[in-house]
C-alpha cells in the first residue's frame, strides 16, 4: 500500500518536534532489531510508527483531539501540545450518535445547555462567532473554526487570531454498550489570560472549568432525554 503524503495543511507536527520523532523512532527501531525476538519486533514497530510521525508530520493522536504543535503563519491560532490547561469529561447519554452529533453539530444548540455561553453565531459551514459570559458581568468574544470533522463521529476546532482566550478541542460521538447509548467525550485545551496561575485563581472562584464542562454535559443529557433541563429558579428555597 502506498504511503500517505500529507499536505501542508494536515501536518500538525512542528519541524523540531518533526526531527525529534525520527532521531528517536531510528535508535528506538534499531535497539529492537537488534534484540532478534518477539518482544524486539514490537520495539522494532514502536520505532517505525515513530519515525513514520515524523517523516508525514502528522499525528493521528493529534488529530483526534484537534490539536497541533504547528506554528501558524495566518489568522489561525492553536494551543501547542504541553501548554495551556487540559480539561476532559464525557457522559452517556441514551441516544444515537447520530442524532447526538447533529444536535451539536449546529452550534446555535450549544448555549441551551452551556452554561457559561450567551449566543454562537454561525458564519459559515467552518467557521462561528461565539461569546461567554466573563467575569464581573462582562463577555468574552472569540471566533473558532472547524479544522477537524467526522460525520456522526468527531468534530475537532480552535480559536483564530484575535481571541480573548484561546482554545482547541474536539468533541467524540462514540456508541456505548446497551440500549443504543452514546459516549459523548469533550477534550478542551485553553490557554486562560493570566495562563496557569489565572486558571489556579478561577478554581478558588469557583469557576472551574472541568466542573463546568461536567455540569455542561449533564444539561446536555437532560435535555435530548427529557426535552427539557429541570430549574429551581423561582421556587421557593424551602426554609422557613
Amino acid at each position: 500500500m502506498a504511503e500517505r503524503i500529507f499536505s501542508s495543511s494536515e501536518r500538525n507536527i512542528s519541524e523540531p518536534e518533526r526531527w525529534i520523532s525520527v532521531v528517536l523512532g531510528s535508535a528506538v527501531a534499531v535497539y529492537g532489531l537488534k534484540m532478534r525476538s518477539i518482544p524486539g519486533l514490537v520495539v522494532g514497530a514502536v520505532g517505525g510508527a515513530l519515525m513514520w510521525r515524523g517523516a508525514t508530520g502528522h499525528c493521528v493522536v493529534y488529530e483526534s483531539m484537534g490539536l497541533s504543535t504547528v506554528e501558524e503563519t495566518g489568522d489561525n491560532v492553536s494551543i501547542p501540545y504541553g501548554k495551556g490547561i487540559r480539561v476532559e469529561k464525557s457522559v452517556t447519554i441514551n441516544a444515537s450518535p447520530e442524532e447526538l452529533y447533529s444536535f451539536w453539530r449546529n452550534f446555535e444548540n450549544l448555549p441551551r445547555f452551556m452554561h457559561h455561553l450567551e449566543a454562537v453565531q454561525v458564519h459559515d459551514s467552518k467557521r462561528s462567532h461565539w461569546v461567554a459570559k466573563g467575569p464581573a458581568g462582562t463577555n468574552v468574544h472569540w471566533e473558532a473554526e472547524i479544522i477537524n470533522e467526522i460525520p456522526n463521529e468527531l468534530i475537532g476546532w480552535r480559536s483564530v487570531d484575535g481571541s480573548e482566550v484561546d482554545n482547541a478541542g474536539s468533541v467524540h460521538f462514540k456508541t456505548a454498550s446497551g440500549n443504543g447509548s452514546t459516549e459523548v467525550k469533550v477534550v478542551l485545551r485553553y490557554d486562560p489570560p493570566a495562563g496557569k496561575v489565572g486558571a489556579k485563581i478561577s478554581k478558588l472562584l469557583g469557576e472551574d472549568p472541568a466542573i463546568a464542562i461536567q455540569e455542561d454535559l449533564r444539561r446536555l443529557k437532560q435535555l435530548i432525554e427529557t426535552g427539557e433541563i429541570p430549574t429551581t429558579e423561582g421556587q421557593s428555597s424551602g426554609k422557613a
